[in-house]
């Protein structure tokens, strides 16, 4: 079976040395920031009750693991949340029959952001899984 190709890490590139270790950071990003930008940041951070150095990496790691790194996963993210709202409406619709109410649009709407918040935390674990589970059936071969 052919191997697929996912365009982002599943795994750290980090030696092994450092993935034992996985509370020690032994990495530096540096950036540029004019006067203004560093009291922006400063500021954002003091509001956050957080160091200069905690915010940066909080908000550079939240933005590198909110954003698709594939197609393959948004669309993936999507059919899961299809899936997943398909089938609580068709649960809470016939709850709502059984006791003789109907399914308001709140419920629905609940559903929905419910699916959308989900949708690629879910889609990230089920490539993860498919990937680790075809790498422990190619290594038993």
């Amino acid at each position: 079976m052919n191997n697929p190709h996912l365009p982002f890490p599943i795994q750290s590139d980090a030696p092994a040395g450092d993935q034992a270790k996985p509370g020690f950071r032994t990495k530096t990003v540096a950036t540029r920031l004019t006067p203004g930008e560093l009291a922006e940041v400063e500021a954002a951070a003091e509001r956050g009750g957080q160091s200069l150095a905690e915010w940066l990496r909080e908000t550079a790691l939240h933005a590198a693991r909110q954003r698709p790194g594939d197609p393959i996963e948004l669309l993936l993210g999507e059919i899961w949340a299809l899936r997943y709202t398909l089938l609580n409406l068709f649960y809470e619709n016939a709850k709502a029959a059984s006791d003789g109410i109907r399914l308001l649009p709140d419920s629905i709407a609940k559903i929905r952001d419910h699916a959308d918040e989900l949708k690629l935390p879910k889609a990230r674990r089920i490539l993860e899984d498919f990937v680790s589970r075809n790498g422990s059936q190619r290594s038993q071969k």
